[in-house]
């Protein structure tokens, strides 16, 4: 069978426009038709520490041009599988228009764009931007059904408010967890001197939350670990790169050591994606200025496509 690398462009990673994936870009939000869509969300006006995720889009996109996969996917040798095939239509939808002192409308226009993949039945894929940019993805699933979020995260973001603060990315897992249509949570590295309160582990335990420590999923293992969440129930995975080791991950803004490393996660999400349907992904907080090497990018690009590969493979085993 061909590649089609004999006709057409060679298409290398480090030509052309820069979409995620080099994928095609479809800036008019009523044409979607895919089965997933990339939405950037470069806001980080919620941040209490060190700024930069608002360039996380840009950088992730660069960095995604490496898992391009030619023209015939990706295949895995380990699964035997041929991940993001041309069965698998994914588009970029560009960014959500930020306006800057603004988080009232710049959250409304990634609310929007959210939105705007879900009436087109495609995966919203949201690259921030700072974990705050969660709080307006999570509002547009009001009418989608209820669904359960994992977040992997090194932080609980469940403060309630902070000096008059209710939507910075410290609030949104509170701010998920009192809409009606969020059965629960499951939040995973969390770690060390957090953000938190004990108030605020009080309050999400009695909200749903299930909390893990990195050292309590790896004593239980991916596949227990996975087996936490309830059966049958719709997932929306919120990945924040501060989850992952500084080792590995030191583009971001609050950075906490003790994290996880890559194939931890990846074989969480592979354990979830094959257990679930996930409905909708996020990935926040790579501040590409603080990691001169770009290997933080990279590592967000490469779990993007994994995850997606997961996804959409056990979509299609499914049925």
């Amino acid at each position: 069978m061909g590649h089609g690398y004999d006709t057409g462009r060679l298409n290398l990673p480090f030509t052309g426009i820069c979409t995620f994936a080099k994928k095609p870009f479809e800036p008019d939000w009523s044409r979607l038709d895919a089965d997933a869509a990339i939405l950037g969300a470069p806001f980080d006006a919620g941040t209490q520490y060190r700024a930069g995720a608002r360039f996380g889009p840009r950088a992730v996109r660069e960095a995604s041009t490496l898992f391009s996969f030619g023209h015939a996917g990706a295949y895995d040798h380990e699964d035997d599988v041929t991940y993001l095939g041309p069965d698998v239509q994914i588009v970029d939808m560009g960014d959500a228009d930020i306006i800057h002192t603004d988080t009232v409308q710049s959250h409304a226009n990634i609310e929007a764009g959210v939105r705007a993949a879900l009436r087109a039945a495609a995966l919203p894929v949201v690259i921030g931007g700072d974990h705050s940019v969660n709080i307006p993805a999570i509002r547009a699933f009001d009418d989608a059904g209820d669904i359960h979020i994992l977040q992997i995260d090194a932080h609980l973001d469940f403060v309630d408010e902070r000096h008059g603060v209710r939507h910075g990315h410290g609030n949104p897992m509170r701010r998920a967890a009192e809409r009606p249509f969020v059965s629960g949570l499951t939040q995973l590295g969390i770690r060390n001197v957090s953000s938190t309160a004990k108030d605020g582990y009080d309050d999400a335990r009695a909200m749903g939350a299930d909390i893990l420590s990195v050292r309590q999923v790896r004593r239980l293992g991916a596949r227990a670990t996975a087996a936490r969440i309830p059966p049958g129930a719709r997932v929306y995975i919120t990945l924040d790169i501060d989850a992952f080791c500084p080792s590995i991950a030191p583009g971001t803004g609050t950075p906490s050591h003790g994290g996880f490393l890559y194939y931890e996660v990846l074989e969480l999400l592979q354990e979830v994606a094959q257990a679930h349907e996930v409905v909708g992904i996020d990935l926040v907080e790579v501040a590409p200025d603080y990691d001169p090497s770009g290997s933080t990018a990279i590592l967000a690009a490469q779990i993007l496509m994994n995850l997606l590969g997961f996804v959409f493979h056990a979509r299609r085993a499914a049925g």
